[in-house]
């Protein structure tokens, strides 16, 4: 347990029980505590004493309240939704997220991790179920929350980014845009993590621009499918949650995602081959409700905030990491990773180019976003 420092007012801020409302306007959560259990203490007292049946109910009731409202604040139960499986880095960030949050707060603020979707929600849900407070906190995948507003979509512009490192590079601009947005959607944002590199896996072997042609390929948002579109597949936007039936049922023929997400579908029992194609990159953000977050303890909040501060670098080796595991175990299982030929990638960026254009037109609150990242690369 962490000792932590509080203010130096007096710890019962009433000298009696009966001040007890009042002084919980001026106490910190750790004064709340002592005052309402000084508070129990003196009501049973006080019945005890009495010779007054009547009075005794009326005074053991109080207790039960002071008692109920002192374990309120002793306590905050946050649900966190996931739709990724048990097992994805990304949960297993989560569940460590909560633990160490559990043990910064001394006990005061848990955090349940639901992973698989268990709560109802699919991926392009998630934003509106926290701003809504349907659920406390989320794990969201940004980009697929581009129904609500396009600039979630600005992690995948086309070949902007090439490696994580430019991707951290990147994240010093929009960054503070994405913290804003989430805001305007009554929520937080603690702390974000990249997928991995992405993909793009298909039963057939292609060595041209013109092998994709008219494969019914799955992206998870808008800009993977406008990409893979471009370069001549039939790009099709689903959820996670639609996507292995729809592979099993030939609906789709291939899909564009990381090597995490390959292992988790288990891809092997459907694909052949590996493209690293690395078109874009995404990240998720872990959010809190913003009422949800005012409600708990200034001093908890910043414990949060820190441990929030704390894991975020150690979560993106763990991405890093998962990457080529994830790889590793798709080769073990017979999947086949075919590397792209210069010639073949200076056609695929080509071919994007377009849809990198149309973005920025639709989208121009991006553009001095991505310009600024572009001018910091140009000046290093």
């Amino acid at each position: 347990m962490h000792s932590r420092s509080h203010q130096s007012e007096p710890l019962f801020c009433g000298t009696h029980s009966d001040h007890y409302c009042a002084s919980l306007l001026t106490c910190n959560k750790n004064e709340l505590k002592t005052t309402a259990l000084r508070a129990l203490v003196f009501r049973l007292n006080t019945a005890r004493e009495n010779t007054s049946q009547m009075f005794k109910k009326i005074a053991l009731g109080s207790a039960a309240l002071i008692a109920s409202t002192c374990m309120a604040f002793a306590e905050t139960n946050l649900r966190l939704s996931d739709v990724l499986p048990e097992g994805n880095f990304m949960v297993e960030n989560a569940k460590t997220f909560a633990a160490a949050v559990e043990e910064a707060t001394d006990g005061d603020v848990k955090i349940s991790v639901s992973a698989a979707g268990s709560l109802g929600f699919k991926g392009p849900d998630q934003l509106n179920a926290v701003r809504d407070g349907l659920v406390d906190m989320a794990d969201i995948n940004i980009s697929q929350q581009v129904g609500s507003n396009a600039l979630f979509g600005a992690e995948g512009v086309p070949f902007l980014v090439s490696s994580m490192e430019e991707l951290k590079d990147y994240h010093a601009y929009l960054r503070p845009e994405f913290e804003a947005l989430f805001e305007k959607y009554n929520q937080k944002l603690l702390y974000m993590v990249p997928s991995p590199a992405q993909y793009v896996y298909l039963k057939t072997k292609v060595e041209t621009i013109e092998g994709f042609e008219g494969i019914a390929v799955r992206g998870a948002d808008k800009n993977t499918v406008d990409i893979i579109t471009a370069i001549g597949m039939d790009g099709i936007v689903m959820p996670w949650g639609e996507l292995l039936p729809a592979l099993a049922s030939g609906r789709v023929e291939g899909v564009a995602t990381s090597a995490t997400s390959g292992v988790d579908g288990r891809f092997w029992e459907f694909l052949d081959y590996i493209y690293p194609t690395n078109h874009t990159w995404g990240s998720n953000a872990v959010t809190v409700n913003l009422d949800t977050w005012n409600a708990i303890p200034a001093e908890d909040r910043a414990a949060i905030e820190k441990v929030a501060a704390d894991l975020e670098p150690g979560f993106w080796q763990v991405s890093r990491d998962s990457d080529l595991a994830s790889i590793a175990t798709m080769k073990e299982n017979q999947m086949t990773l075919v590397p792209i030929s210069d010639a073949l990638k200076a056609e695929i960026i080509a071919q994007a180019q377009d849809v990198q254009a149309k973005y920025f037109a639709r989208v121009p609150a991006a553009k001095p976003i991505a310009e600024a990242y572009l001018a910091s690369k140009g000046s290093n």
